[in-house]
């Protein structure tokens, strides 16, 4: 980690006042907090972050810093790879910072195949944490076993429920099902008969239904484990029940049956709870659902599919609730494999938990349509991203918390008459269209990252990046968290331009960096890192200013790379400090 990376740590600790999901800080002048285990285990279960020692929280993150600093980083060392389960390898420096030295620790993420991580002086299920926004948590017993199946390929599906037998199947499925074996993969089961193809297809196991045939053919598989179904429910209020009129809720359904069944009875219900929008399409107006049916069906099967079936789990059932802004998904059962939050709706990204489930799925028609309940081939995700951006919506938040998975659909179209009045009103020409996708999130009071963004737009992590950054830049946006896990949120003056009522938006009064970056380099040489701690202002909006003015014929830089962090700036030797400098 270098100095500036860690001065820019820091300033966000600050700003924050507190601390976030990839950052802890702790004070440590003579010894290791017992807190430290409990923080490098909860780094390691989730996605890896930064501790720093020798910051006091409690007054505002001053830098108190730490005595005997190699020593301390020699306990550190000593306590990850002797008392920690598995042995972890931070990366461990000491910086000079503010005059006195920190310990600065960076944890890697561990790898699925070998979580959870855990403190050796205690038992697995007492030791594991987890990280959940700015603190650690214990990991519950079930979240320990989820873990520890997720180690391999998990084959809860394939197991034989007791008491079972080719007599609790759906005739009618049953037929369908092997009609397209026979057809689509002739060599494997053209010449079984039906016995022979139900074992091969796992169906069966020793006489015995697995629980991925009786979930996928079975008549009633609530007959076996009632729970395992799912529930919808449609609130009248954005918090829920109407605490007013007693209305706890508008509609709530109970789909049970196999997959294709439970997946046919919840969008029937859904179609029956949602409303009907107008569209501006081309010259005219179109009328279509809230939520696009195609997003709303596979946010439901992958629900049902990758949820978890472990026996812990049996008694949870696939959750959807409806409220008047927004529509949840949440099923048992986290992500699983490779699939990580920040990567859904990238191409590719796919690892099936209930493979044989999924496997039996691709030959199984959702009632009264020749379409497979699933195409196993990892476009579920994609497909739901895909029609809410062609439906102008916002596209859904994925919310992974290790024993449950969530999905979220925000109710509004993305880019309305009042968002784009707003957008306007700040007066920032040369944004993009996937910029402006993004400020319409943050005006709606969405949650915006770097995935959010791009499946928002349809554009790579690497335009992603930049255009963000260039937001901040701007000072449209700041971010909050590391740089691998940042959130954005508006600035507070941009903020101040969104108001409630219907008048016209406040014009927002730019903030031009001209001035000050000049009188900084009057009479003197001076790189981007030197130009922002003697202004303040981040490096991102340094380097764009910097642009604008050698652009502009204002500043020239002493090399001819400029790309380059070692680039000094000064003053061009044909210009005056005024009053006032040209916009963009």
């Amino acid at each position: 980690m270098l100095d500036d990376d860690l001065a820019e740590m820091v300033n966000t600790l600050r700003t924050l006042g507190g601390d976030h999901a990839t950052v802890e800080a702790k004070r440590a002048e003579t010894k290791l907090p017992k807190s430290v285990r409990e923080t490098l285990s909860a780094f390691a279960n989730t996605a890896g972050g930064v501790l720093i020692l020798g910051l006091d929280e409690s007054q505002g993150f001053r830098a108190t810093g730490v005595r005997e600093a190699t020593k301390l980083a020699a306990d550190l060392g000593a306590l990850c790879a002797e008392s920690m389960e598995p042995p972890l390898r931070p990366l461990i420096q000491i910086h000079r910072f503010e005059d006195v030295d920190l310990l600065v620790a960076e944890v890697p993420e561990l790898d699925a195949a070998q979580r959870p991580c855990h403190y050796r002086g205690t038992s697995m299920a007492q030791g594991s944490f987890i990280r959940v926004g700015d603190g650690d948590r214990r990991l519950t017993p079930y979240e320990v076993q989820l873990m520890l199946a997720n180690r391999g390929q998990p084959r809860e599906d394939e197991r034989p429920v007791p008491g079972t037998s080719i007599e609790h199947l759906d005739g009618a499925l049953v037929d369908t099902f092997l009609n397209r074996l026979r057809t689509r993969r002739p060599r494997a089961f053209a010449g079984l008969d039906t016995s022979a193809a139900l074992h091969r297809a796992k169906v069966l196991v020793n006489e015995q239904l697995s629980l991925a045939g009786l979930l996928a053919l079975g008549a009633y598989p609530q007959e076996f484990f009632p729970q395992l179904m799912l529930t919808l429910v449609r609130y009248p209020t954005i918090e829920g029940p109407d605490p007013h009129s007693g209305a706890r809720f508008i509609d709530n359904v109970a789909a049970e049956g196999p997959i294709p069944v439970m997946v046919d009875e919840t969008l029937i219900a859904l179609r029956r709870n949602m409303s009907r929008r107008s569209t501006v399409r081309g010259p005219g107006r179109a009328d279509s659902w809230e939520y696009p049916e195609s997003a709303l069906r596979e946010a439901v099967v992958n629900a049902l599919v990758h949820r978890d079936y472990s026996p812990l789990s049996h008694g949870a059932q696939v959750q959807v609730e409806m409220y008047p802004d927004r529509l949840v998904v949440r099923n048992p059962g986290g992500l699983y494999g490779v699939a990580r939050e920040e990567d859904l709706g990238e191409e590719g990204i796919s690892s099936a938990r209930n493979a044989t489930l999924l496997k039996l799925l691709e030959d199984v028609p959702l009632p009264g349509s020749e379409r497979p309940v699933c195409e196993n081939r990892g476009s579920g995700i994609p497909t739901m991203i895909a029609a809410l951006r062609q439906a102008k919506l916002s596209p859904p938040r994925f919310t992974d918390h290790i024993a449950s998975f969530t999905a979220t659909f925000p109710n509004h179209t993305l880019m309305g008459e009042d968002v784009v009045r707003w957008i306007n009103s700040l007066q920032e020409p040369g944004l993009t269209n996937s910029q402006c996708h993004g400020l319409a999130m943050l005006y709606h009071g969405e949650i915006l990252n770097n995935q959010a963004y791009r499946n928002a737009n349809n554009i790579d992590s690497r335009v992603a990046t930049e255009e963000l950054g260039d937001l901040v830049a701007r000072g449209l946006v700041v971010a909050a968290g590391g740089r691998r896990h940042a959130q954005y949120r508006l600035t507070d003056d941009v903020r101040t331009t969104i108001n409630s009522g219907s008048s016209p938006r406040s014009p927002r009064k730019r903030a031009d960096r001209r001035a000050e970056l000049l009188a900084a380099l009057d009479g003197l040489e001076l790189t981007r890192a030197e130009l922002g701690a003697k202004t303040g202002l981040p490096d991102r909006t340094v380097s764009r200013w910097l642009r604008l003015l050698v652009k502009e014929g204002l500043v020239e830089p002493t090399e001819r790379h400029l790309r380059s962090p070692t680039v000094s700036y000064r003053r061009s030797a044909k210009i005056m400090l005024d009053d006032g400098f040209g916009q963009e």
